[in-house]
């Protein structure tokens, strides 16, 4: 996301029609029960792999990038998230050259350098905007003054230069270089097209064919995520085939963005109802990728995903909805998470992405996983902690097949490990009352049998919602494995079951 993207966003609610999601079931131990129940029966039967791995994202820019200057710990929490590729969109001033002749990384650095030390130290570098001179009248919401894309492909290459070249680049105001000396293997080419600077689906592979060989003759070592796209009602149709079937330079990934809503009026119910519609969107990545021979074999990630894509804009009002005035909407932190994000990667992951990037890692209630005021963690950290931890995408999981009494309100993910254990994930997303927003949820109590796999000598539970301790989060409890487990969940939150044999 960038903070000045077009207004088309604000018909996002349209993005995707409501639909039943990919089997349900849930409730995990912890809560205080009652509620409706659902049985859900776990099969040995394998349905497929599962994995998908947890990142998260960064917008290095004049208004956070002293983050690691005040919180210097925030890299310990950062690593234990466990993210692959972190994602790093530097935008305005975080971009780097400053005119024609001259550049300044500090701003972009601030936040890049940290994050190269971190995790994998292998972030996933989105070149979202070029330098604004390169827009008409200067101002990078317009469109480009040169279509043949030449100038963009210069300011790459020089980026490239400076991560990965030692010595860096000569510019007219001297030399520049990265300090640490990390180079930066992973890069996106450009931000949402689809929503920036005018740009046609043609311009865009045009764009791409040209600036991927410009940046692979400085490092030949280059990979590649393609269109990132503001996926939103008929975007993908829109931009898909045309990059399927024009590209001809390289792509290791292509990119998607979520967004279950920008508008924080919209109800749980009206939220919740989206999360169907990104499983099908990556099943259409997919099937038009096949038509391609070189992309047949690409995974998809979804490099931005939260809950609600709107944010402030002039005198405090809605950007998606500029009649409203903004309000942070809590659902990205609150309990609502617990629910929606779980509901979302069980979803995601079983369509076959391979990656699910959180946007972002520090901010505050709507976006954060951790308070970019306070370096305190949030409810949203915690539940991606340990959606990385249940399901490490590496090396995966198989997928076991079940039944459920409820596939409505409770999704189900059961997936069995080489060491022969067994996880089950039960998110409850059961709304209270239609019209709730940011509501309780409703209780709901499932019986899991798992009588079909065999014997365990242990088991624990570990249960996410309203009642986890921000600052420690939710601790596993035992459980003493049995044919049938039953798990209750006082509403919106998440269950994860582990049997070990």
């Amino acid at each position: 996301m960038i903070r000045s993207f077009s207004l088309a966003l604000a018909v996002f609610l349209l993005a995707f029609a409501p639909g039943c999601g990919g089997g349900g079931m849930g409730s995990p131990g912890g809560g205080g029960g009652g509620g409706a129940s659902a049985t859900a029966t776990i099969s040995k039967t394998v349905s497929g792999r599962f994995g998908l791995a947890i990142s998260t994202s960064f917008q290095p820019a004049e208004w956070d990038y002293t983050l690691f200057q005040s919180f210097p710990g925030l890299t310990a929490p950062l690593g234990n998230l466990q993210p692959q590729h972190i994602r790093l969109q530097g935008i305005s001033q975080g971009i780097p050259q400053t005119s024609s002749s001259t550049w300044d990384f500090t701003i972009l650095d601030a936040i890049t350098q940290p994050v190269l030390t971190v995790a994998d130290r292998s972030p996933e570098f989105q070149i979202a905007k070029a330098p604004p001179f390169m827009y008409t009248a200067g101002d990078s919401g317009n469109s480009f003054l040169d279509l043949t894309f030449a100038p963009l492909a210069g300011y790459t290459q020089n980026l490239v230069e400076y991560y990965n070249v030692p010595g860096g680049f000569p510019a007219p105001d001297g030399q520049h270089a990265s300090p640490s000396g990390i180079p930066i293997t992973w890069w996106g080419i450009y931000n949402e097209p689809n929503i920036n600077n005018n740009l046609t689906p043609q311009q865009y592979v045009h764009m791409y064919n040209t600036v991927v060989p410009a940046m692979q003759a400085v490092d030949p070592s280059l990979r590649f995520a393609a269109i990132e796209l503001a996926d939103f009602s008929g975007q993908a149709q829109a931009w898909v085939p045309p990059f399927v079937s024009g590209v001809n330079a390289r792509v290791d990934v292509m990119a998607t963005h979520f967004y279950s809503s920008c508008n924080q009026k919209d109800s749980d119910q009206q939220v919740f109802a989206t999360v169907p519609g990104f499983a099908s969107e990556v099943q259409f990545f997919y099937s038009q990728m096949a038509t391609n021979p070189a992309l047949a074999s690409v995974p998809v990630w979804v490099t931005e995903n939260n809950v609600n894509a709107d944010f402030q804009g002039a005198n405090g009002m809605s950007t998606c909805n500029p009649s409203q005035v903004f309000v942070t909407d809590q659902r990205g932190s609150s309990a609502f998470f617990a629910a929606w994000r779980p509901y979302v990667f069980s979803q995601l992951g079983k369509a076959g992405a391979q990656a699910l990037y959180h946007w972002d890692f520090a901010a505050d209630a709507q976006y954060g996983e951790v308070n970019a005021s306070t370096s305190q963690l949030q409810l949203s950290y915690w539940v991606d902690y340990w959606l990385e931890r249940m399901f490490p995408s590496s090396p995966g999981a198989e997928l076991l097949q079940y039944t459920s009494t409820d596939n409505t309100d409770l999704e189900l993910l059961p997936v069995a490990n080489s060491d022969g254990s067994v996880v089950i994930m039960v998110a409850n997303h059961a709304v209270n009352a239609a019209t709730d927003n940011d509501g309780p949820g409703t209780p709901r109590t499932v019986v899991v049998d798992v009588s079909a796999l065999g014997a365990f000598s242990s088991g624990a539970l570990l249960l996410i919602d309203a009642n986890t301790n921000l600052a420690n989060g939710p601790t596993e409890t035992p459980v003493t494995p049995s044919t049938q487990v039953t798990i209750s969940l006082d509403g919106y939150g998440v269950a994860f079951l582990t049997l070990k044999p």
